[in-house]
């Protein structure tokens, strides 16, 4: 059995790897921290874990749980995650680390973004972006996974065959996207508040969301080029699930074949061996409710002739394949285990 530690279990993130791990067969959870709840039994926090009703919380300590797992998840705060990253991959652990600390290869970005150095460059030019779809042949012989953010996530997979395959001119990539409020974590937030979300529907930090420079860091690398992009995110009256629609002009070297079907059928080729991606039909678009949890991703498209504009539309649930569902799909590739193992229930529905 591969023993796992889980650094941050108290959010929803965290909960989310407990309950995906539950049924998993080949590990075992010897280890979950929260500085805040440390004592508390699982259960005390997140009645449905029963499996977990003896495992107790405990403060992160990296001496004292070092010995305790194999493989670590940080699910930590943004900044908070660097020490604890560097300290236990240096040690020879592997580490799936959930925050944005590892994402941005370069540290520059990272603190204009972010606000707050990096301290671990060396560390930081290691790790490997943890999109298997993209980068599976890499994360099998990494010990350091960067977990991607859940609206680069979706839009990255949205727009990679696009990109690839130069059916879209990348100069004025338009990404608008929608979550919901599980994507700000487990905290109390006024902003956050039954009353002030519900029945509201708004946009926030636009032209300054921190997943931006990720988007376009993994966009440029598709393309071979810098890429800049309009990004959007808003807030829908949901628990959870990501819906994004992306705008591309289509190249002029692309307008004889720019029909429909025929995209549709170059994404199925990019997707059809990728266990966790479903390319629809023609007229069929992908509905939040359709993924909600579960690690499975929709992608459905349009083109747009009157505008010559291909209109690419993607759902995931932003707490599994936008995090944590993600997190263990990298660590089944970097052990060995058969990727899907514990991750291919269907969505809850309705």
């Amino acid at each position: 059995m591969i023993k796992i530690a889980i650094c941050g279990g108290s959010g929803y993130t965290g909960a989310e790897l407990l309950r995906i791990l539950s049924g998993h067969p080949e590990v075992e959870i010897t280890a979950v921290t929260s500085e805040k709840s440390a004592g508390k039994r699982v259960t005390d926090l997140f009645p449905h874990l029963h499996k977990y009703s003896r495992l107790v919380y405990e403060p992160l300590d990296k001496e004292k749980i070092l010995n305790k797992a194999d493989v670590f998840f940080m699910a930590l705060p943004h900044a908070a995650s660097q020490e604890a990253v560097d300290y236990f991959f240096k040690k020879g652990k592997k580490v799936i680390d959930l925050s944005a600390d590892f994402r941005l290869s370069d540290a520059a970005v990272y603190e204009e973004w972010y606000k707050t150095p990096h301290n671990y460059a060396d560390t930081l030019k290691i790790a490997v972006y943890g999109l298997p779809e993209l980068y599976r042949e890499k994360i099998k012989h990494s010990s350091l996974i960067a977990n991607p953010g859940c609206y680069p996530t979706s839009a990255i997979l949205g727009l990679y065959p696009a990109i690839k395959e130069g059916i879209i001119d990348i100069d004025n990539i338009i990404i608008d996207s929608k979550s919901g409020t599980s994507g700000a974590g487990r905290k109390a937030d006024t902003a956050f508040s039954y009353c002030e979300v519900n029945e509201g529907f708004k946009a926030y930090g636009i032209a300054v969301h921190r997943h931006t420079p990720e988007i376009e860091q993994e966009l440029s690398g598709i393309a071979g080029e810098k890429i800049t992009v309009n990004f959007t995110p808003h807030l829908v009256p949901m628990d959870r699930g990501i819906i994004s629609t992306m705008y591309g002009r289509i190249r002029e070297k692309s307008l004889k074949k720019a029909e429909t079907a025929e995209i549709i059928s170059v994404y199925k080729k990019y997707y059809d061996a990728e266990p966790f991606v479903n390319v629809l039909d023609e007229g069929v678009y992908p509905n939040a409710k359709n993924v909600r949890g579960s690690n499975f991703v929709e992608i459905g498209l349009k083109v747009n002739k009157r505008t010559n504009t291909l209109i690419v539309v993607s759902a995931i649930d932003n707490l599994v394949k936008g995090a944590s569902g993600q997190a263990v799909q990298n660590m089944n590739i970097m052990t060995g285990i058969k990727e899907t193992t514990s991750l291919e229930s269907l969505a809850v529905f309705p």
